[in-house]
């Protein structure tokens, strides 16, 4: 997930210690009977029993990791995790995905998601846990997501007579390709659910903190692939030819004035183009040229105008130069992910269960980030919210940003994960029927 390679930015001075908060917060006025639901979460959690088996759970996955729609290993674990608990799925969903139910079977529903695959990376970390697979590393903390997801399930299933509905378990294949959860959406994970809920580890805030934002929180990212076509011929009599390469350099001039002079300077908005080929010979006129590059923005409005923009211009600039210009936005190596925006209600549902858990001061409001996430399809069809868990601890070395060989994790964010995710649903389906029972 590239959003967490730009939160390297990001720091904080918040103290590396952290501990449940069990102590009611009176500004929520929250029910005896609610509070007595969190404290049983919670201590579901921290089960000494509980904390070994989520630590050996991650610890499996993290040595046999699987890239996008490879995630068979991992799936049938998940599987065989849900045999154990005595918990009902749906398997296969787009491909090696798995869907759990947990509760009444009965509306309302409520969705929990975590995603599962791993990236083509070697890993460099020496312990005993290190992927067994050259080549491939979870390097992005989804070993982590599958397992907290899996903590939740193991309480929420202990839990069950209280739930007031249904919890979807959504364990998800294919995020890094950002296809994994359109595939699941086709499948249809989300039909009858009214709220959804997802994390991401991050190693800029230390364990025990999180963090969000209500509204855009993540920006769109798409790519773009552009072939100017003209006509070749030698280079010491261009009258004879149409020159592509002259239209492509024009182009990634022209594309830099969009965010400099088309847009408010106070909304945030990249285009960056990153790839220019054409030519082979110092003295040949190519027929063609290409150019490509990447454009983001945090509203949908932004997103979709900006594309439209890098197609006008392109092809404006290729017809200037007398040439044509042929621009692909869909590759499926670059799929278009729109922003990640945060449903403001859950959201702040999501910040009060969450400083209930750890505090108000390990609650943190996130900046809005330029990195991209494919929870962002999920939060296109119904309204939820995700959030960023801190990883970081400089006394076992998780210091390293994700995506690279190095990248560790402090396992102690398992059981705040799955305490989370057990919380939000358990809390938010009482919520659904107090408000329209």
């Amino acid at each position: 997930m590239e959003l967490l390679q730009l939160i390297l930015l990001l720091s904080t001075s918040i103290p590396m210690t952290w501990g449940f908060n069990i102590n009611q917060n009176p500004l929520h006025n929250s029910s005896s009977s609610s509070s007595s639901i969190k404290e049983q979460i919670i201590r579901a959690a921290e089960d000494p029993t509980t904390m070994d088996w989520m630590k050996k759970t991650r610890r499996e996955i993290h040595g046999k990791p699987e890239l996008a729609y490879e995630e068979f290993e991992t799936s049938a674990l998940i599987r065989r995790e849900l045999d154990n608990m005595g918990i009902r799925y749906r398997w296969p969903v787009a491909r090696t995905g798995v869907v759990a139910m947990v509760g009444s079977g009965s509306p309302p529903f409520v969705a929990l998601r975590a995603d599962m695959d791993a990236l083509p990376i070697q890993e460099m970390v020496e312990w005993e846990h290190k992927s067994k697979v050259d080549g491939k590393m979870h390097a992005c903390g989804h070993d982590a997501h599958v397992t907290m997801l899996l903590g939740a399930a193991k309480i929420l299933h202990e839990l069950q007579n209280t739930l007031q509905g249904t919890v979807l378990l959504i364990f998800q294949p294919a995020e890094e390709q950002g296809q994994g959860a359109k595939d699941m959406i086709r499948e249809g994970v989300l039909e009858n659910v009214e709220a959804i809920f997802g994390v991401h580890t991050v190693f800029s805030y230390p364990t025990g903190t999180v963090a969000a934002r209500p509204g855009e929180f993540l920006a769109g990212c798409g790519g773009f692939n552009a072939k100017i076509n003209g006509k070749g011929g030698h280079a010491a009599i261009p009258q004879h030819s149409v020159d592509p390469i002259l239209a492509v350099s024009s182009s990634v001039i022209s594309l830099q004035s969009i965010v400099s002079k088309e847009i408010d300077p106070l909304e945030s908005q990249v285009v960056s183009v990153t790839s220019v080929n054409g030519g082979t010979a110092l003295n040949v006129i190519p027929d063609s040229a290409t150019l490509a590059g990447t454009y983001r923005a945090f509203s949908k409005k932004s997103f979709y105008a900006l594309r439209d923009r890098i197609e006008e211009i392109i092809k404006g600039q290729a017809g200037v130069h007398r040439c044509s210009a042929e621009i692909d936005f869909s590759r499926k190596e670059h799929p278009t992910i729109p922003p990640t925006i945060n449903d403001e209600r859950i959201y702040e549902h999501v910040r009060w269960i969450s400083s209930e858990i750890l505090g108000e001061e390990n609650t943190k409001l996130a900046p809005s980030f330029m990195g991209s996430e494919d929870f962002a399809f999920y939060l296109e069809q119904v309204p939820g919210s995700f959030l960023l868990l801190g990883v970081r601890n400089d006394k076992i070395g998780a210091i390293y940003p994700p995506h690279s060989p190095y990248f560790t994790i402090d396992e102690d964010v398992l059981p705040i994960g799955a305490a989370i995710h057990a919380t939000f649903a358990h809390s938010y389906l009482s919520k659904l029927v107090k408000n329209f029972g």
